[in-house]
């Protein structure tokens, strides 16, 4: 039994993923302070608010709706996805197009996966089928 849990716990799987939760939190905080220390900040010298909260507030009932707070957190999620995008995505494309033009690897040529034998066979049976009339 603790076998069976040993060899779960070192399958290679299992460590991608742990390490992967690792390093996303770590970088979700770098992303967060990126966005709460230097975008938002920003944004407030151009808006004159830290925050959008305040914006479009009605009473209803006793009740405050507050759409600002929804206009916050859209501008938030944005400025994270932006900050992610410029920052990680971008970057990682050139080096991957870079390292690619190195190595000779033309971007209009994809790879294509080793098709799986009995996939190739189960097609051409098909496609011999599919050819053949019947009498």
């Amino acid at each position: 039994m603790l076998t069976g849990f040993k060899n779960f716990i070192l399958k290679g799987n299992v460590v991608d993923l742990a390490v992967a939760v690792v390093i996303g939190a770590a970088f979700g905080a770098v992303v967060t302070a990126l966005v709460q220390s230097v975008l938002m900040p920003f944004i407030s010298g151009l808006v004159g608010a830290p925050n959008f909260d305040s914006f479009a507030v009605f009473t209803l009932n006793g009740n405050d709706i507050k759409f600002g707070v929804l206009l916050t957190a859209i501008v938030n999620f944005l400025l994270v996805a932006a900050a992610i995008y410029f920052v990680v995505v971008v970057p990682m494309n050139h080096m991957i197009e870079r390292r690619n033009r190195r190595l000779g690897i033309s971007p209009e040529v994809k790879q294509e996966a080793a098709e799986d034998p009995q996939i190739a066979l189960l097609t051409e049976i098909r496609d011999a089928l599919r050819t053949e009339r019947p009498r």
